[in-house]
């Protein structure tokens, strides 16, 4: 009896034995589908990924080429001894402005432009002239748009009957604005200085007054500066401390009026051809790196 009961239990341990190959076999057999079709898929992924960043690098590079060879042509025409006719230096300041406004600082060409329009007997100076403002809102458009968007602005609007044409007068002093950006509360006083005409420009007295550590303290910048439709914000800003920055623009000079707009916005939107100083970066670095130890610690 007793070895009949051993020899079931012994063939109970071979089926069960056999079973336990199997599910292993079955387990090894799955485990090294999965981790193939893993592998096939990650690889798929990284090749497509490195396609994806060979095809962008050289479409970075043939618009770059393209670029250079635009810029070249369009500024060698300026340069050259024998100018082009009126018309096709506006085309050509057109075609730069649109294609490189965040890079260059336009403004010399535009009032130079601008002036040439003034002294041309051309018939059609007040078309040159339209085109010229045109582009130039338009590119003061665009700019806005990014900044806005980044930052914080202020409207102001005052006569301009007010404004004494002469450093003899009294100045036109605006209403204050308070701005806050990236935890940082800034006052801007402005004040309209002088105003110009003929080329509709105003001169602009910027007072930034920034509460410092410890809060008792406050530091004051103070700007003064000509500011008119072809001073691009983008460009021709205020640099402020925490690498931060602040442009006037004008959106109007019409019917008695002028419309002016203060935009407060972080150094990184700034032109191409503004890098923030090392000690900037180096604080911004150390910023984030103490704010990450403090949400590990938390």
């Amino acid at each position: 009896m007793a070895d009949r009961q051993r020899d079931g239990w012994d063939k109970a341990a071979i089926i069960l034995q056999s079973l336990g190959g199997f599910v292993t076999a079955a387990i090894v057999a799955t485990l090294g589908i999965v981790g193939s079709s893993y592998l096939n898929e990650k690889q798929k992924i990284d090749t497509n990924v490195r396609l994806y960043t060979e095809l962008m690098s050289k479409r970075e590079d043939a618009e770059s080429a393209l670029r250079k060879d635009m810029f070249t042509s369009i500024i060698d025409t300026f340069l050259k001894p024998q100018a082009p006719s009126l018309d096709v230096r506006v085309l050509n300041l057109e075609l730069l402005a649109y294609n490189f406004h965040e890079s260059l600082n336009l403004k010399p060409l535009f009032a130079s432009i601008d002036q040439q329009i003034g002294q041309s007997t051309d018939g059609r100076k007040k078309e040159f002239r339209e085109r010229l403002n045109r582009v130039a809102r338009e590119i003061t458009r665009k700019q806005m748009v990014i900044l806005e968007g980044a930052g914080k602005k202020f409207d102001s609007k005052f006569k301009l009957a007010s404004v004494p044409t002469s450093k003899k007068g009294l100045p036109v002093e605006l209403e204050e604005a308070l701005l806050s950006l990236e935890g940082i509360e800034r006052e801007f006083r402005m004040y309209i200085m002088e105003v110009h005409h003929e080329t509709q420009e105003l001169r602009v007295r910027l007072e930034v007054i920034t509460p410092e550590q410890p809060a008792s303290a406050f530091a004051t910048n103070n700007v003064e500066f000509w500011v008119g439709f072809y001073d691009f914000p983008m460009i021709d800003h205020t640099r402020l401390s925490h690498d931060q920055r602040v442009a006037i623009t004008v959106s109007n000079f019409e019917e008695g009026y002028a419309n002016i707009t203060t935009v407060y916005f972080p150094g990184a939107y700034a032109g191409l051809k503004e890098k923030p100083y090392y000690q900037e970066v180096v604080k911004e670095l150390l910023k984030t790196t103490e704010g990450q130890d403090s949400r590990k610690n938390n």
